[in-house]
């Protein structure tokens, strides 16, 4: 095991993509196709390799998409290390279909009031929810990176490196001074100081300051994620050593995303090769490698099954966390938009079915195909389920 990175480096990992499976048929009670078993070859003696619908059940299990649900927003995150989060509501249907019982107040308490959530830039340069207690380790890895497309994107907004420097000072001072700040606030105190914020530059501003580790969005104000120091709002951070992080991230990754392999890994954090492979070997010890060519963590339970039909949101993490979406997807790429959306979809045994929107408040499905019936009336379930979670609890004087 421990010469692991040097035989991933000496040959590519084969590709492990399901054949796209077949349009759901318009058969009554018809349900998505299983793809075909993998083909993967397997030396004289050894154990046979997954099949590919074995390898989804598992990842789909390390997701919490299958077997017991986290009993938090918070053991939810720290489950699955950083969940997408430029989608405010996505982020929280994510949590929702990881949990039993929450609604999304409860992750905006976690924002607000305990302070153990928090969303910021972190890997590929996107928003991430993740817990508090990993953001420093997690930023140290991920942030300094981005700094170079961060000052590139100013400069094609217009912002001089100078204002770049006096913008970062200005929505330090402010927060500083006033507390937590929605954007909007900050974008006025940025113009009154005379620097440029107009269209997506107070956007690339506000990244600038937190990549440099000085704000995080933290609480809520209203329906809004308001900004806050990160030395007010979480304290001085304790150091953690650029190996020590990375022994972390692969095992972390491997806890909510196994079985993966280097370059899985390398594209969720947005790390280089070189940098997940450097992970993986300081967890040597505690993996096991598989007849696929995939690693997992040493003595994992087995994997629960095919997860029940469940409503996911936009950017959905199981569709981020590999390097190919097509055992899930199959044919149906237009859950992801060429210009880079991910619609919110359902999942029925373990591969995408539908879409759905919120019209009213109300959530409604699109099958692709004809459904079994089971797994229509499991969707309708879900549906209602989703509407509850989002809606907000009522008080005395009304919802809250």
């Amino acid at each position: 095991m421990r010469d692991y990175p040097a035989r991933m480096a000496a040959s590519p990992a084969p590709s492990r993509a399901s054949p796209a499976p077949s349009r759901a048929s318009t058969a009554p009670d018809a349900s998505p196709a299983s793809p075909a078993p993998s083909r993967a070859s397997t030396a004289p003696g050894a154990s046979p390799a997954p099949s590919d619908t074995e390898i989804l059940a598992e990842r789909l299990t390390s997701q919490l998409l299958a077997g017991p649900p986290a009993a938090s927003a918070e053991a939810a995150t720290e489950r699955l290390l950083a969940i997408q989060g430029q989608d405010p509501r996505g982020a929280r249907l994510a949590v929702r279909a990881r949990t039993d019982g929450l609604s999304s107040s409860d992750v905006d308490r976690a924002l607000t009031e305990t302070r153990s959530l928090l969303i910021t830039w972190l890997c590929r340069g996107t928003l991430h929810l993740v817990r508090a207690e990993d953001y420093p380790w997690l930023h140290a890895l991920t942030a300094t990176p981005l700094l170079t497309a961060t000052a590139r994107r100013l400069a094609q907004e217009g912002v001089s490196a100078n204002d770049a420097e006096r913008g970062v000072e200005v929505i330090e001072r402010s927060l500083a001074k006033e507390g937590r700040l929605t954007r909007a606030q900050l974008r006025e105190r940025m113009r009154a100081a005379g620097v440029r914020a107009e269209g997506q530059a107070v956007v690339h501003l506000l990244i600038l300051a937190s990549l440099r580790g000085l704000t995080v969005r933290g609480p809520m104000i209203g329906r809004e994620h308001a900004y806050v120091l990160v030395r007010e709002w979480l304290g001085n951070p304790r150091a953690v050593t650029r190996e020590r992080a990375l022994a972390e991230l692969a095992r972390r990754y491997l806890v909510g995303h196994g079985p993966a392999d280097d370059r899985d890994l390398a594209k969720w954090a947005g790390l280089p090769l070189r940098d997940a492979r450097a992970g993986l070997q300081a967890i040597a010890s505690a993996l096991v490698e598989r007849p696929d060519g995939l690693v997992d963590l040493r003595d994992r339970p087995p994997a629960a099954g095919l997860p029940p039909p469940r409503l996911l949101g936009s950017y959905d993490p199981v569709l981020l966390g590999w390097r190919s979406r097509a055992a899930i997807l199959g044919e149906h790429h237009q859950i992801v938009t060429v210009n880079g959306l991910f619609r919110p979809f359902a999942l029925v045994r373990g591969r995408a079915a539908a879409i759905w929107r919120l019209r009213n408040g109300k959530a409604e499905v699109s099958p692709f195909g004809r459904l079994a019936s089971a797994d229509g009336a499991a969707l309708k379930a879900d549906a209602l389920a989703v509407e509850r979670f989002l809606t907000p609890p009522r008080g005395p004087h009304g919802p809250s």
